[in-house]
């Protein structure tokens, strides 16, 4: 299998820190470099490779398709059929695309599997930030985890933005995104009206993971349009 486009950003990872932030283990990166689901590291000194974040954003597509339940082989098929030169962002758009397909993931952890999760021991502070998102929870002695958001909630913990900032951001992007899939569903139901219940269903089906890579590339496309603007000083 081909894994064009892959592979040179950012290579700083060891393959033991590639596992860690993924949130795997070393043997299953091996194994999916074996299976060419994954391009090769980058070579650096030592014979030593290192991964980038496009690796980490593939692995962790890989991880959500077997979540779905797909075979190593159908993998490799999905795999085959994306565009080369993705970039850890169109990898992270695609991940996103397959866990809409999923129900909502809430799993109940231990603080040990917590920050095996996160790759990495979370500090009190983390901990309290990751709260505020809505990703975790304080459940006696563990912590309810929405498994979808964990790996969003600690990419943004490294975002240099003030809490306010993420939550206020959070906030806006359910509002107009409630709002938005509020509209959509009255299109869609008025639109099969007429159609049996089953027809209904198996149509919800096939339109779910189109209305949202759909609402992706629309909010992509506007977000670099709007940023595009504010740095050209065009913005109001």
């Amino acid at each position: 299998m081909t894994t064009t486009g892959a592979g040179t950003e950012d290579p700083t990872l060891t393959v033991d820190e590639l596992a860690a932030r993924a949130g795997v283990t070393v043997r299953t990166v091996r194994f999916y470099s074996g299976k060419g689901l994954l391009p090769p590291p980058v070579i650096g000194p030592r014979r030593v490779g290192h991964y980038g974040r496009d690796h980490l954003a593939r692995l962790a597509l890989i991880e959500e398709l077997q979540r779905q339940g797909m075979t190593l082989a159908a993998i490799e098929r999905y795999l085959r059929r994306l565009p080369s030169g993705l970039t850890p962002h169109d990898l992270a758009l695609q991940r996103a695309v397959v866990a809409s397909w999923a129900p909502e993931s809430v799993e109940r952890v231990s603080r040990e599997e917590l920050d095996r999760r996160a790759g990495r021991v979370l500090s009190d502070g983390e901990m309290e930030r990751l709260g505020a998102m809505d990703v975790l929870a304080l459940d006696g002695d563990g912590y309810r985890v929405d498994a979808g958001l964990l790996r969003l909630g600690v990419e943004l913990l490294d975002v240099p933005f003030s809490q306010e900032t993420v939550l206020a951001a959070r906030a806006a992007l359910l509002e107009h995104s409630r709002a938005a899939a509020r509209d959509l569903s009255l299109l869609l139901r008025d639109a099969v009206a007429e159609r049996d219940a089953r027809d209904v269903r198996s149509l919800s089906a096939v339109m779910h993971p189109l209305v949202v890579e759909a609402l992706l590339t629309t909010f992509q496309r506007s977000l670099r349009e709007e940023l595009r603007g504010w740095l050209d000083g065009d913005a109001p």
